[in-house]
């Protein structure tokens, strides 16, 4: 049992997480405290609701860059239609997910339809979408957001107040990256579209060979991408209370490194939600102990950059492994 477990990505990353929370700790006991976990859990949910429709594209076997621009989107489109016709908070994350759906949608059928390498067409659809935004908007900001984002931001699980006077409590955001992150759990696990996602990211014609529909799968986890873009482009709405046309972009090399220092391979086929949990979990802490320590922010790019070059080296060594394991078996057959 413990050999096994200690065989697991996410035993290491967990056990890093813990080594770095003392070592945060001890230097500044700031840490620890409620107020300072609720904020950062809060501010990386967005990163983290994200995460999970990235790992569902690593383990079907490709990179899609194009999801912080279909939030972007989705973020500016949901805000103007509530502040043109109006509605409620619920009807604003019904919009997000329909918009971000579609465009995510329209990824997938591209992808399929033309054979491309999924990195080849969410960079250009990224361009596409990102670029339509700055024609249309002109770059404008919206700091007068609707009230209705403004209030579900603000709403506060187990409030407390602080030392200055001011409230802090658990936001909403975290929970609803908690379900997201079920969500994404139950379909890998517990569905045979999750089950068919591990066999096309593994090997797509072996999947074809034995009756998968790569169709529909690529189509979903495309549209589940979207769909998850467009709820975190709301959460962000909230978070910030304002709407900054080019905010969430850039992000996604940041989602992508969390993604797979979780274990998620980049050649497809492998990769957990609760691996992805940590790697968000991991960047979040990393982040906001560089802020206590006051330790110039530029750290945490280099970290970032150094962990994907890490995981793909990894990756590409795993991989290497198993070809050679394979050879040796038919050799000895």
């Amino acid at each position: 049992m413990l050999k096994k477990l200690f065989r697991q990505n996410e035993t290491y990353l967990f056990l890093l997480i813990i080594l770095l929370s003392i070592l945060i700790g001890t230097r500044n006991p700031l840490f620890f405290t409620f107020e300072n976990i609720a904020g950062f859990l809060k501010s990386y949910s967005m990163i983290g609701i994200m995460s999970v429709g990235t790992l569902f594209v690593l383990i079907l076997g490709g990179t899609d860059v194009s999801f912080t621009a279909i939030a972007q989107v989705v973020e500016y489109a949901v805000v103007v239609l509530v502040m043109k016709f109006g509605g409620n908070i619920f009807i604003a994350f019904l919009e997000a997910a329909i918009i971000g759906t579609a465009l995510g949608l329209l990824n997938g059928l591209i992808i399929y339809r033309f054979k491309v390498p999924i990195i080849i067409v969410t960079i250009a659809t990224f361009n596409i979408y990102f670029g339509m935004l700055y024609v249309i908007t002109k770059g404008k900001l919206i700091n007068n957001i609707p009230q209705i984002f403004k209030d579900f931001g603000n709403i506060l699980l187990f409030p407390q107040t602080s030392a200055i006077g001011g409230t802090y409590g658990l936001s909403l955001m975290p929970l609803i990256w908690l379900a997201a992150l079920i969500l994404g759990w139950f379909i890998l696990k517990k569905t045979m579209m999750g089950r068919s996602i591990f066999a096309v990211g593994g090997n797509e014609i072996a999947a074809e060979r034995i009756g998968i529909n790569t169709f529909a799968t690529k189509l979903f986890v495309f549209g589940f991408v979207g769909f998850l873009a467009g709820i975190a482009g709301v959460v962000h709405v909230a978070i910030v209370q304002s709407v900054v046309p080019n905010i969430i972009v850039g992000k996604e090399l940041e989602v992508i490194a969390a993604v797979v220092i979780g274990g998620a391979s980049i050649f497809g086929g492998r990769g957990t939600i609760f691996g992805t949990f940590l790697g968000v979990l991991l960047f979040a802490m990393l982040n906001n102990g560089l802020t206590l320590l006051r330790i110039s922010s530029y750290w945490y790019s280099v970290t970032i950059g150094a962990i994907i070059i890490i995981a793909i080296i990894a990756s590409a060594y795993q991989r290497l492994q198993r070809a050679k394991a394979n050879i040796k078996v038919q050799i000895q057959d």
